[in-house]
């Protein structure tokens, strides 16, 4: 006679905790829902107007801080829970005079923005229409900048810049027009205007006398060429009065290239 097949004992314990682990994965599901929903409707998280304390920008100098407000227009009067800071921070990295910027909750309901500006470089010329143009400022990175509504820069004005050209020429052209400042030293502090030819030749604007003249100094060696020319000025200024630009794209020699 075969023996009766012994059944197998209930795993009540495995189901018991099974179900104990539901109950708390369901529960905390609907809490968290709950504090979601409570987060973004409740009055102590909504953020007011920007132009109260809990609108915060921080390091904006020479920038609009008005634009900076426009990319947060559509987060006043809502939870800050409910505002994309990746997003917020991609929109401000657009604004010409941030480099780079930060963006926080602080509770209960505060945003904090943090921003880097650019430092510029140079006021820049770019030509505008067939005849026009419009002055703004520049830096290193060769990005634009929109003129503070009370600048108080004292760069050289850049010609041969365009806003059709690529960042990465524009910055390789600023670092060009640096290294020209360096090697003029303090002197260049005097300089009015540098001018960028396309094939990369030189002509600076100086005031002198009284009277700007115009200077050739080429492609290299132009602290040197500079000084030789400062040095030499008044001798010159004797053979050619009414001279009022000159090429010193030899150095060993300063020509007059108009009047006499």
């Amino acid at each position: 006679m075969a023996r009766e097949a012994r059944r197998k004992p209930v795993r009540w314990r495995f189901w018991l905790r099974a179900a104990f682990w539901l109950a708390v994965g369901v529960s905390t599901a609907v809490a968290a829902r709950q504090a979601t929903r409570f987060a973004g409707q409740d009055p102590l998280f909504i953020l007011p107007a920007a132009n109260t304390p809990c609108f915060i920008i921080d390091g904006m100098t020479h920038g609009s801080r008005e634009r900076v407000a426009e990319v947060f227009a559509g987060d006043f009067g809502r939870s800050v829970f409910r505002v994309p800071l990746g997003e917020r921070r991609r929109r401000l990295l657009a604004i010409d005079w941030v480099e780079d910027a930060v963006v926080s909750r602080v509770w209960p309901n505060r945003i904090w923005v943090r921003i880097r500006e650019r430092t510029p470089e140079a006021f820049v010329r770019l030509p505008q229409g067939r005849t026009g143009s419009r002055l703004a400022l520049i830096d290193r990175n060769g990005v634009i900048l929109s003129l503070p509504p009370k600048s108080k820069f004292s760069f050289p004005i850049v010609t041969g810049l365009t806003e059709e050209q690529p960042e990465s020429v524009r910055a390789a052209r600023v670092r060009y027009v640096l290294q020209v400042e360096r090697e003029i030293g303090a002197a260049a502090r005097q300089i009015s205007e540098i001018h960028l030819s396309p094939d990369d030749e030189v002509a600076l604007t100086v005031p002198v006398d009284g009277r700007a003249v115009e200077l050739l100094v080429g492609d290299r060696n132009f602290g040197s060429r500079y000084r030789n020319f400062m040095n030499a000025y008044p001798e010159i200024r004797k053979r050619s009065p009414r001279a009022r630009l000159f090429d010193l794209r030899l150095d060993d020699r300063i020509t007059a290239r108009n009047g006499g």
